[in-house]
Protein backbone atom coordinates (compact mmCIF):
# COMPACT_ATOMS: atom_id res chain seq x y z
CA UNK A 1 0.00 0.00 0.00
CA UNK A 2 0.91 3.58 -0.49
CA UNK A 3 -0.11 6.33 1.97
CA UNK A 4 -0.64 10.16 -0.24
CA UNK A 5 -1.66 12.86 2.20
CA UNK A 6 -2.77 10.26 4.89
CA UNK A 7 -4.78 7.76 2.56
CA UNK A 8 -3.87 4.35 1.23
CA UNK A 9 -4.29 3.61 -2.07
CA UNK A 10 -3.12 -0.30 -3.88
CA UNK A 11 0.72 -0.36 -5.14
CA UNK A 12 0.38 -2.40 -8.12
CA UNK A 13 4.08 -2.46 -8.76
CA UNK A 14 4.34 -3.99 -5.10
CA UNK A 15 5.92 -7.71 -4.76
CA UNK A 16 7.36 -6.54 -8.73
CA UNK A 17 10.97 -6.85 -7.92
CA UNK A 18 11.06 -3.21 -9.74
CA UNK A 19 9.74 -4.50 -12.70
CA UNK A 20 7.28 -2.31 -13.63
CA UNK A 21 7.23 -2.70 -17.26
CA UNK A 22 7.13 -6.72 -17.04
CA UNK A 23 4.05 -8.58 -18.18
CA UNK A 24 2.67 -10.03 -14.85
CA UNK A 25 2.22 -6.22 -14.42
CA UNK A 26 0.47 -5.32 -16.88
CA UNK A 27 -2.12 -8.29 -16.54
CA UNK A 28 -2.00 -7.01 -13.04
CA UNK A 29 -3.00 -3.38 -13.78
CA UNK A 30 -5.51 -4.50 -16.56
CA UNK A 31 -7.53 -6.48 -13.70
CA UNK A 32 -8.03 -3.61 -11.33
CA UNK A 33 -8.92 -1.16 -14.18
CA UNK A 34 -11.72 -3.82 -14.96
CA UNK A 35 -12.44 -4.33 -11.42
CA UNK A 36 -12.98 -0.63 -11.02
CA UNK A 37 -15.31 -0.44 -13.88
CA UNK A 38 -17.48 -2.66 -12.76
CA UNK A 39 -17.76 -1.39 -9.27
CA UNK A 40 -18.65 1.98 -10.80
CA UNK A 41 -21.18 0.41 -13.20
CA UNK A 42 -23.00 -1.61 -10.34
CA UNK A 43 -23.14 2.07 -8.27
CA UNK A 44 -24.26 3.77 -11.53
CA UNK A 45 -27.26 1.70 -11.52
CA UNK A 46 -27.65 1.57 -8.15
CA UNK A 47 -28.02 5.16 -8.18
CA UNK A 48 -30.35 4.97 -11.47
CA UNK A 49 -32.47 2.69 -9.89
CA UNK A 50 -33.15 5.13 -7.24
CA UNK A 51 -33.76 7.76 -9.37
CA UNK A 52 -36.18 6.41 -11.67
CA UNK A 53 -37.91 5.20 -8.09
CA UNK A 54 -38.22 8.73 -6.84
CA UNK A 55 -39.73 9.90 -10.63
CA UNK A 56 -42.29 6.85 -10.17
CA UNK A 57 -43.07 8.28 -6.56
CA UNK A 58 -43.10 11.79 -7.42
CA UNK A 59 -45.10 11.56 -11.00
CA UNK A 60 -47.14 8.37 -10.60
CA UNK A 61 -47.89 7.64 -6.81
CA UNK A 62 -47.93 11.43 -5.51
CA UNK A 63 -51.47 12.37 -4.70
CA UNK A 64 -52.57 15.18 -7.12
CA UNK A 65 -51.75 12.78 -10.00
CA UNK A 66 -53.96 11.00 -12.68
CA UNK A 67 -53.20 7.44 -11.88
CA UNK A 68 -54.01 7.92 -8.22
CA UNK A 69 -56.75 9.57 -8.79
CA UNK A 70 -58.20 7.45 -10.59
CA UNK A 71 -56.99 3.87 -9.62
CA UNK A 72 -56.03 4.53 -6.17
CA UNK A 73 -59.21 3.65 -4.67
CA UNK A 74 -59.75 0.34 -6.17
CA UNK A 75 -55.63 -0.81 -6.14
CA UNK A 76 -56.51 -0.02 -2.31
CA UNK A 77 -59.39 -2.08 -2.07
CA UNK A 78 -57.79 -4.80 -3.72
CA UNK A 79 -54.60 -4.58 -1.52
CA UNK A 80 -56.87 -4.98 1.63
CA UNK A 81 -58.43 -7.62 0.27
CA UNK A 82 -55.20 -9.61 -0.47
CA UNK A 83 -53.22 -8.54 2.99
CA UNK A 84 -53.91 -11.71 4.81
CA UNK A 85 -51.12 -12.96 1.86
CA UNK A 86 -48.43 -11.04 4.20
CA UNK A 87 -48.85 -14.24 6.33
CA UNK A 88 -46.97 -15.96 4.05
CA UNK A 89 -43.85 -13.78 3.90
CA UNK A 90 -41.02 -13.77 6.63
CA UNK A 91 -41.67 -11.40 9.19
CA UNK A 92 -38.62 -9.20 8.32
CA UNK A 93 -39.38 -8.53 4.64
CA UNK A 94 -41.28 -5.77 3.65
CA UNK A 95 -44.58 -6.71 1.63
CA UNK A 96 -44.61 -3.94 -0.87
CA UNK A 97 -40.76 -5.10 -1.51
CA UNK A 98 -41.37 -8.50 -1.39
CA UNK A 99 -44.53 -8.65 -3.53
CA UNK A 100 -43.33 -6.26 -6.26
CA UNK A 101 -40.47 -8.55 -6.93
CA UNK A 102 -42.90 -11.68 -6.91
CA UNK A 103 -45.11 -9.86 -9.49
CA UNK A 104 -42.01 -9.37 -12.12
CA UNK A 105 -40.72 -12.72 -11.59
CA UNK A 106 -44.27 -13.95 -12.51
CA UNK A 107 -44.43 -11.92 -15.75
CA UNK A 108 -40.96 -12.80 -16.40
CA UNK A 109 -41.50 -16.50 -16.51
CA UNK A 110 -44.98 -16.12 -18.30
CA UNK A 111 -42.79 -14.10 -20.93
CA UNK A 112 -40.46 -17.57 -21.25
CA UNK A 113 -43.17 -20.17 -21.32
CA UNK A 114 -44.69 -18.10 -24.30
CA UNK A 115 -41.73 -17.71 -26.11
CA UNK A 116 -41.00 -21.61 -25.50
CA UNK A 117 -44.51 -22.34 -26.24
CA UNK A 118 -44.27 -20.94 -29.53
CA UNK A 119 -41.02 -22.14 -30.95
CA UNK A 120 -40.29 -25.68 -31.26
CA UNK A 121 -36.85 -25.60 -29.78
CA UNK A 122 -36.23 -29.32 -30.59
CA UNK A 123 -33.73 -29.77 -33.25
CA UNK A 124 -35.06 -31.56 -35.84
CA UNK A 125 -33.11 -34.79 -37.15
CA UNK A 126 -31.35 -34.00 -40.16
CA UNK A 127 -32.05 -37.10 -42.95
CA UNK A 128 -28.91 -37.45 -45.32
CA UNK A 129 -28.79 -38.53 -49.05
CA UNK A 130 -28.14 -41.63 -49.82
CA UNK A 131 -26.79 -42.23 -52.74
CA UNK A 132 -27.41 -45.47 -54.05
CA UNK A 133 -25.75 -48.77 -56.32
CA UNK A 134 -25.68 -47.68 -59.75
CA UNK A 135 -28.43 -50.05 -61.71
CA UNK A 136 -29.55 -48.04 -65.21
CA UNK A 137 -29.29 -49.11 -68.47
CA UNK A 138 -27.09 -47.10 -70.33
CA UNK A 139 -26.51 -46.50 -74.14
CA UNK A 140 -23.05 -45.31 -75.95
CA UNK A 141 -23.93 -42.48 -78.32
CA UNK A 142 -21.64 -41.04 -80.80
CA UNK A 143 -19.93 -38.85 -79.14
CA UNK A 144 -18.40 -41.29 -76.76
CA UNK A 145 -20.98 -40.02 -74.28
CA UNK A 146 -23.01 -42.81 -71.91
CA UNK A 147 -27.07 -42.09 -71.58
CA UNK A 148 -28.69 -43.63 -68.93
CA UNK A 149 -32.59 -45.11 -69.14
CA UNK A 150 -35.36 -46.42 -67.72
CA UNK A 151 -38.32 -48.60 -69.41
CA UNK A 152 -41.57 -48.88 -68.43
CA UNK A 153 -44.78 -50.87 -70.11
CA UNK A 154 -45.23 -53.27 -72.67
CA UNK A 155 -42.22 -54.85 -74.86
CA UNK A 156 -40.96 -53.05 -77.86
CA UNK A 157 -42.56 -55.59 -80.24
CA UNK A 158 -46.05 -55.24 -78.93
CA UNK A 159 -46.35 -51.74 -77.93
CA UNK A 160 -48.88 -49.72 -79.95
CA UNK A 161 -47.31 -46.31 -78.73
CA UNK A 162 -44.06 -44.98 -77.75
CA UNK A 163 -43.36 -42.25 -75.06
CA UNK A 164 -39.95 -41.09 -74.45
CA UNK A 165 -39.48 -37.76 -72.03
CA UNK A 166 -37.28 -35.94 -70.38
CA UNK A 167 -37.53 -35.27 -66.67
CA UNK A 168 -37.22 -31.93 -64.65
CA UNK A 169 -34.97 -29.73 -62.63
CA UNK A 170 -33.86 -31.45 -59.69
CA UNK A 171 -35.16 -35.05 -61.07
CA UNK A 172 -34.04 -37.78 -62.79
CA UNK A 173 -35.08 -40.79 -64.76
CA UNK A 174 -36.81 -42.50 -62.07
CA UNK A 175 -39.11 -39.86 -62.37
CA UNK A 176 -41.50 -40.91 -65.25
CA UNK A 177 -45.18 -40.18 -64.62
CA UNK A 178 -45.04 -40.52 -60.69
CA UNK A 179 -47.15 -43.02 -59.59
CA UNK A 180 -48.19 -44.99 -62.88
CA UNK A 181 -49.32 -48.11 -63.09
CA UNK A 182 -47.73 -50.64 -65.15
CA UNK A 183 -51.18 -52.31 -65.35
CA UNK A 184 -52.20 -48.69 -66.90
CA UNK A 185 -49.48 -49.48 -69.29
CA UNK A 186 -50.52 -52.69 -70.19
CA UNK A 187 -53.89 -51.58 -70.96
CA UNK A 188 -53.33 -48.93 -73.63
CA UNK A 189 -50.16 -50.85 -75.02
CA UNK A 190 -47.56 -48.00 -74.09
CA UNK A 191 -44.28 -48.34 -73.60
CA UNK A 192 -42.33 -45.31 -71.97
CA UNK A 193 -38.90 -44.45 -71.76
CA UNK A 194 -37.24 -41.84 -69.75
CA UNK A 195 -33.28 -40.87 -69.04
CA UNK A 196 -31.38 -38.83 -67.49
CA UNK A 197 -30.41 -35.54 -68.96
CA UNK A 198 -26.50 -34.77 -69.52
CA UNK A 199 -25.10 -34.80 -66.14
CA UNK A 200 -27.63 -36.05 -63.96
CA UNK A 201 -28.09 -39.34 -62.70
CA UNK A 202 -25.86 -41.69 -64.33
CA UNK A 203 -25.77 -39.99 -67.73
CA UNK A 204 -22.60 -38.68 -68.95
CA UNK A 205 -22.47 -34.88 -68.97
CA UNK A 206 -22.04 -32.54 -72.19
CA UNK A 207 -19.34 -30.39 -72.44
CA UNK A 208 -21.43 -27.80 -74.48
CA UNK A 209 -24.84 -28.63 -74.18
CA UNK A 210 -28.46 -26.97 -75.71
CA UNK A 211 -31.69 -27.91 -76.29
CA UNK A 212 -30.70 -29.10 -79.63
CA UNK A 213 -28.49 -31.56 -78.85
CA UNK A 214 -30.99 -32.39 -76.13
CA UNK A 215 -33.34 -33.35 -79.25
CA UNK A 216 -30.79 -35.02 -80.74
CA UNK A 217 -29.49 -37.15 -77.80
CA UNK A 218 -33.68 -38.25 -77.75
CA UNK A 219 -32.78 -39.17 -81.32
CA UNK A 220 -30.11 -41.39 -81.08
CA UNK A 221 -31.66 -42.96 -77.56
CA UNK A 222 -34.79 -43.70 -79.81
CA UNK A 223 -32.87 -45.79 -82.06
CA UNK A 224 -31.04 -47.37 -79.89
CA UNK A 225 -33.98 -49.06 -77.32
CA UNK A 226 -35.51 -50.04 -81.39
CA UNK A 227 -37.77 -47.14 -81.49
CA UNK A 228 -38.83 -47.75 -85.36
CA UNK A 229 -42.00 -45.85 -85.54
CA UNK A 230 -43.01 -42.26 -84.27
CA UNK A 231 -42.96 -41.61 -80.87
CA UNK A 232 -44.59 -39.07 -78.27
CA UNK A 233 -42.61 -37.08 -76.24
CA UNK A 234 -43.59 -36.08 -72.37
CA UNK A 235 -42.44 -32.96 -71.14
CA UNK A 236 -43.34 -31.56 -67.43
CA UNK A 237 -42.71 -28.45 -66.08
CA UNK A 238 -39.07 -27.75 -66.80
CA UNK A 239 -38.80 -30.96 -68.52
CA UNK A 240 -41.12 -29.47 -71.32
CA UNK A 241 -38.03 -27.18 -72.93
CA UNK A 242 -36.37 -30.85 -74.03
CA UNK A 243 -40.08 -31.51 -75.60
CA UNK A 244 -40.19 -28.59 -77.56
CA UNK A 245 -36.79 -28.78 -78.58
CA UNK A 246 -37.55 -32.41 -80.08
CA UNK A 247 -41.03 -30.69 -81.75
CA UNK A 248 -38.34 -28.04 -83.38
CA UNK A 249 -36.05 -30.18 -84.53
CA UNK A 250 -36.44 -33.69 -84.85
CA UNK A 251 -40.47 -33.41 -86.03
CA UNK A 252 -40.21 -36.10 -88.64
CA UNK A 253 -39.71 -38.63 -85.50
CA UNK A 254 -41.99 -37.23 -83.18
CA UNK A 255 -46.04 -38.88 -83.36
CA UNK A 256 -47.11 -36.00 -80.67
CA UNK A 257 -46.95 -34.28 -77.76
CA UNK A 258 -47.81 -34.90 -73.97
CA UNK A 259 -47.69 -31.69 -71.76
CA UNK A 260 -47.86 -30.90 -68.25
CA UNK A 261 -47.46 -27.45 -66.85
CA UNK A 262 -44.95 -26.85 -70.01
CA UNK A 263 -42.73 -24.01 -68.82
CA UNK A 264 -41.62 -21.35 -71.33
CA UNK A 265 -38.30 -18.61 -71.32
CA UNK A 266 -39.94 -15.78 -69.10
CA UNK A 267 -37.35 -13.42 -71.07
CA UNK A 268 -39.23 -14.74 -74.59
CA UNK A 269 -38.75 -11.74 -77.19
CA UNK A 270 -42.40 -12.55 -78.63
CA UNK A 271 -43.75 -11.83 -75.61
CA UNK A 272 -45.59 -8.78 -75.23
CA UNK A 273 -44.88 -6.66 -72.16
CA UNK A 274 -48.71 -8.01 -70.24
CA UNK A 275 -48.30 -11.38 -71.07
CA UNK A 276 -44.45 -10.94 -69.00
CA UNK A 277 -45.94 -8.88 -66.26
CA UNK A 278 -48.81 -11.47 -65.86
CA UNK A 279 -46.65 -14.20 -65.38
CA UNK A 280 -43.87 -12.46 -62.78
CA UNK A 281 -46.02 -11.16 -60.84
CA UNK A 282 -47.80 -15.32 -60.07
CA UNK A 283 -44.06 -15.83 -58.69
CA UNK A 284 -42.44 -15.51 -55.37
CA UNK A 285 -39.35 -13.67 -54.89
CA UNK A 286 -37.26 -16.23 -53.97
CA UNK A 287 -37.65 -17.55 -57.40
CA UNK A 288 -37.95 -14.29 -59.66
CA UNK A 289 -34.68 -14.18 -58.03
CA UNK A 290 -33.43 -17.77 -59.30
CA UNK A 291 -34.31 -16.85 -62.72
CA UNK A 292 -32.42 -13.20 -62.72
CA UNK A 293 -29.20 -14.66 -60.69
CA UNK A 294 -30.01 -17.61 -64.00
CA UNK A 295 -30.15 -14.80 -66.41
CA UNK A 296 -27.64 -11.89 -64.97
CA UNK A 297 -24.84 -13.76 -62.34
CA UNK A 298 -24.92 -17.51 -63.51
CA UNK A 299 -21.99 -18.43 -61.30
CA UNK A 300 -23.64 -17.24 -57.98
CA UNK A 301 -26.03 -20.52 -58.60
CA UNK A 302 -23.17 -22.56 -57.86
CA UNK A 303 -22.71 -21.56 -54.24
CA UNK A 304 -26.34 -21.79 -53.81
CA UNK A 305 -27.16 -25.45 -55.23
CA UNK A 306 -24.29 -26.32 -52.83
CA UNK A 307 -25.74 -24.76 -49.74
CA UNK A 308 -29.03 -26.68 -51.03
CA UNK A 309 -29.91 -29.93 -52.25
CA UNK A 310 -26.16 -30.40 -52.96
CA UNK A 311 -25.01 -30.24 -49.29
CA UNK A 312 -25.85 -33.66 -48.65
CA UNK A 313 -28.67 -33.28 -46.70
CA UNK A 314 -32.51 -33.95 -47.45
CA UNK A 315 -34.78 -30.16 -46.96
CA UNK A 316 -38.04 -29.20 -47.22
CA UNK A 317 -39.05 -29.24 -51.00
CA UNK A 318 -40.79 -25.93 -51.30
CA UNK A 319 -37.44 -24.67 -49.88
CA UNK A 320 -35.16 -26.04 -52.10
CA UNK A 321 -37.28 -24.85 -55.00
CA UNK A 322 -38.55 -21.92 -53.99
CA UNK A 323 -41.94 -22.79 -54.17
CA UNK A 324 -44.95 -21.27 -53.29
CA UNK A 325 -47.55 -23.94 -53.59
CA UNK A 326 -51.34 -23.76 -53.21
CA UNK A 327 -53.20 -25.57 -50.84
CA UNK A 328 -53.78 -28.48 -52.50
CA UNK A 329 -50.27 -29.33 -53.51
CA UNK A 330 -49.07 -28.63 -49.70
CA UNK A 331 -51.49 -31.74 -48.76
CA UNK A 332 -49.64 -33.30 -51.27
CA UNK A 333 -46.24 -32.43 -50.83
CA UNK A 334 -46.77 -33.56 -47.13
CA UNK A 335 -47.74 -37.08 -47.96
CA UNK A 336 -45.37 -39.85 -46.90
CA UNK A 337 -46.27 -41.56 -50.31
CA UNK A 338 -44.64 -38.26 -52.08
CA UNK A 339 -41.86 -37.85 -49.76
CA UNK A 340 -40.67 -40.69 -50.07
CA UNK A 341 -40.78 -40.52 -54.37
CA UNK A 342 -39.33 -36.86 -53.81
CA UNK A 343 -36.72 -38.14 -51.62
CA UNK A 344 -35.72 -41.10 -53.81
CA UNK A 345 -35.51 -38.61 -56.98
CA UNK A 346 -33.45 -35.95 -55.63
CA UNK A 347 -31.05 -38.80 -54.33
CA UNK A 348 -30.98 -40.15 -58.27
CA UNK A 349 -30.75 -36.41 -59.60
CA UNK A 350 -27.49 -35.29 -56.99
CA UNK A 351 -25.74 -38.52 -57.70
CA UNK A 352 -22.44 -37.35 -59.43
CA UNK A 353 -22.75 -34.29 -57.19
CA UNK A 354 -21.99 -32.01 -59.89
CA UNK A 355 -23.40 -28.93 -59.38
CA UNK A 356 -22.21 -27.62 -63.16
CA UNK A 357 -25.47 -29.78 -64.89
CA UNK A 358 -27.54 -27.61 -62.67
CA UNK A 359 -26.20 -24.91 -63.45
CA UNK A 360 -26.36 -25.53 -66.85
CA UNK A 361 -30.26 -26.54 -66.86
CA UNK A 362 -31.15 -23.19 -65.31
CA UNK A 363 -29.57 -21.06 -67.60
CA UNK A 364 -30.45 -23.00 -70.40
CA UNK A 365 -34.16 -21.76 -69.42
CA UNK A 366 -34.31 -18.39 -69.29
CA UNK A 367 -31.69 -18.03 -72.22
CA UNK A 368 -31.96 -17.94 -76.51
CA UNK A 369 -33.10 -21.17 -77.25
CA UNK A 370 -32.58 -21.18 -80.76
CA UNK A 371 -35.63 -20.81 -81.45
CA UNK A 372 -39.04 -19.56 -81.01
CA UNK A 373 -42.20 -21.05 -80.12
CA UNK A 374 -43.88 -19.53 -83.02
CA UNK A 375 -41.97 -21.64 -85.40
CA UNK A 376 -43.38 -24.34 -84.03
CA UNK A 377 -47.17 -23.52 -85.53
CA UNK A 378 -48.35 -25.23 -88.55
CA UNK A 379 -47.84 -22.71 -91.83
CA UNK A 380 -46.87 -22.42 -95.29
CA UNK A 381 -43.67 -22.34 -96.10
CA UNK A 382 -42.29 -19.49 -97.20
CA UNK A 383 -40.63 -20.10 -101.11
CA UNK A 384 -38.82 -16.51 -101.30
CA UNK A 385 -39.44 -12.96 -101.51
CA UNK A 386 -39.41 -11.04 -105.01
CA UNK A 387 -41.67 -11.11 -108.54
CA UNK A 388 -40.06 -13.64 -109.50
CA UNK A 389 -40.87 -16.20 -106.63
CA UNK A 390 -44.17 -14.63 -106.83
CA UNK A 391 -44.84 -15.75 -110.34
CA UNK A 392 -43.64 -19.18 -110.04
CA UNK A 393 -45.97 -19.96 -107.04
CA UNK A 394 -48.59 -18.34 -109.78
CA UNK A 395 -47.62 -21.00 -112.54
CA UNK A 396 -46.52 -23.90 -110.36
CA UNK A 397 -48.39 -26.52 -109.96
CA UNK A 398 -46.75 -28.20 -107.23
CA UNK A 399 -48.54 -28.34 -103.73
CA UNK A 400 -47.73 -26.09 -100.94
CA UNK A 401 -45.58 -27.45 -98.49
CA UNK A 402 -46.06 -26.97 -94.86
CA UNK A 403 -43.74 -26.20 -91.79
CA UNK A 404 -43.58 -26.22 -87.90
CA UNK A 405 -44.54 -29.77 -86.06
CA UNK A 406 -47.56 -31.28 -87.43
CA UNK A 407 -48.61 -33.17 -84.99
CA UNK A 408 -51.15 -33.11 -81.99
CA UNK A 409 -49.61 -31.12 -79.09
CA UNK A 410 -51.87 -31.98 -75.92
CA UNK A 411 -51.40 -29.32 -72.99
CA UNK A 412 -52.75 -30.15 -69.23
CA UNK A 413 -52.72 -26.78 -67.31
CA UNK A 414 -53.91 -26.71 -63.41
CA UNK A 415 -55.37 -23.13 -62.88
CA UNK A 416 -54.31 -23.13 -59.58
CA UNK A 417 -50.41 -23.70 -60.32
CA UNK A 418 -47.90 -21.19 -58.59
CA UNK A 419 -44.41 -22.63 -60.25
CA UNK A 420 -45.80 -22.59 -63.88
CA UNK A 421 -49.07 -19.78 -63.94
CA UNK A 422 -51.67 -20.50 -66.37
CA UNK A 423 -50.71 -17.50 -68.15
CA UNK A 424 -47.69 -19.34 -69.74
CA UNK A 425 -50.18 -21.52 -70.88
CA UNK A 426 -51.88 -18.68 -72.14
CA UNK A 427 -49.01 -17.35 -74.14
CA UNK A 428 -48.51 -21.12 -75.92
CA UNK A 429 -52.00 -20.83 -76.95
CA UNK A 430 -51.45 -17.35 -78.47
CA UNK A 431 -48.56 -18.28 -80.40
CA UNK A 432 -49.29 -22.29 -81.60
CA UNK A 433 -53.76 -21.67 -81.70
CA UNK A 434 -53.29 -25.69 -82.63
CA UNK A 435 -52.60 -26.46 -79.26
CA UNK A 436 -54.75 -28.35 -77.30
CA UNK A 437 -55.38 -27.13 -73.89
CA UNK A 438 -56.93 -28.57 -71.03
CA UNK A 439 -57.38 -26.04 -68.11
CA UNK A 440 -57.59 -27.85 -64.92
CA UNK A 441 -59.75 -25.48 -62.34
CA UNK A 442 -58.71 -27.02 -59.08
CA UNK A 443 -55.36 -28.45 -59.66
CA UNK A 444 -52.10 -27.15 -58.82
CA UNK A 445 -48.39 -27.88 -60.22
CA UNK A 446 -48.11 -31.88 -58.58
CA UNK A 447 -52.05 -32.27 -57.84
CA UNK A 448 -52.79 -33.72 -61.29
CA UNK A 449 -50.02 -35.34 -62.61
CA UNK A 450 -48.22 -37.10 -59.54
CA UNK A 451 -50.35 -40.08 -57.94
CA UNK A 452 -53.61 -39.73 -59.26
CA UNK A 453 -54.94 -43.04 -61.46
CA UNK A 454 -57.99 -41.40 -62.64
CA UNK A 455 -55.65 -38.38 -64.16
CA UNK A 456 -53.44 -40.67 -65.78
CA UNK A 457 -55.93 -42.93 -67.29
CA UNK A 458 -58.14 -39.29 -68.67
CA UNK A 459 -54.35 -38.25 -69.96
CA UNK A 460 -54.01 -41.76 -72.23
CA UNK A 461 -57.65 -41.80 -73.17
CA UNK A 462 -57.38 -38.55 -74.28
CA UNK A 463 -54.46 -39.06 -76.86
CA UNK A 464 -55.02 -42.93 -77.75
CA UNK A 465 -58.64 -43.31 -77.16
CA UNK A 466 -60.14 -46.69 -75.95
CA UNK A 467 -57.42 -48.90 -74.67
CA UNK A 468 -56.52 -51.49 -76.72
CA UNK A 469 -53.81 -53.36 -75.18
CA UNK A 470 -50.82 -54.24 -76.41
CA UNK A 471 -49.81 -55.45 -79.98
CA UNK A 472 -50.31 -59.17 -80.33
CA UNK A 473 -47.23 -61.72 -79.95
CA UNK A 474 -45.63 -63.04 -83.34
CA UNK A 475 -45.77 -66.59 -82.34
CA UNK A 476 -43.03 -68.52 -84.87
CA UNK A 477 -44.97 -72.12 -86.44
CA UNK A 478 -43.04 -74.74 -87.89
CA UNK A 479 -45.85 -76.72 -88.21
CA UNK A 480 -46.63 -76.14 -91.79
CA UNK A 481 -42.85 -77.09 -92.54
CA UNK A 482 -43.15 -80.33 -90.75
CA UNK A 483 -46.39 -81.16 -92.86
CA UNK A 484 -44.79 -79.96 -96.06
CA UNK A 485 -41.75 -82.32 -95.29
CA UNK A 486 -44.23 -85.05 -95.12
CA UNK A 487 -46.00 -84.70 -98.16
CA UNK A 488 -42.40 -84.48 -99.65
CA UNK A 489 -41.21 -87.87 -98.25
CA UNK A 490 -44.48 -89.43 -99.18
CA UNK A 491 -44.22 -88.10 -102.48
CA UNK A 492 -40.78 -89.92 -102.82
CA UNK A 493 -42.11 -92.85 -101.68
CA UNK A 494 -45.55 -93.01 -104.44
CA UNK A 495 -42.45 -92.05 -107.19
CA UNK A 496 -40.09 -94.86 -106.21
CA UNK A 497 -43.30 -97.46 -106.42
CA UNK A 498 -43.85 -96.05 -109.57
CA UNK A 499 -40.72 -96.67 -111.08
CA UNK A 500 -40.40 -99.72 -109.84
CA UNK A 501 -43.92 -100.75 -111.42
Amino acid sequence: MTEVNGAEFPNRYAGMGGNVGGGGGEAEDWKYHAAEFAKGLAEMSVEFGRGVRDVVRQSLLAKDSYFVRNFGEPCAKACERLRFLNEYLPEDRDPVHSWTVVFFVAVVALAVLCVSSGHDTTTPLVKRLYIHPPNACRILLPDGRHLAYQEQGVPAHRARFSMIGAHPFLSSRLAGIPGLKASLLEEFGIRLVTYDLPGFGESDPHPKRNLQSSALDMLQLSYAVNVTEKFWVLGYSEGSMHAWAALRYIPDRVAGALMVAPVVNPYEPSMTKKERSRIWENWSPQRKLMYYLARRFPSSLAYLYRRSFLSGNHGQIDKWLSLSVGMGDRALIEEPIFEKFWQRDVEESVRQRNVKPFVEEAVLQVSEWGFRLSDLKMQKKRQGRGIIHWLKSIYSQAEEQLTGFLGPIHIWQGMEDKVVPPSMTDFVQRVIPGAMVHKLLYDGHFTYFYFCDECHKQIFTTLFGNPQGPLPAEVEDRTPIKIIEEKDDEEEDTLGDTARD
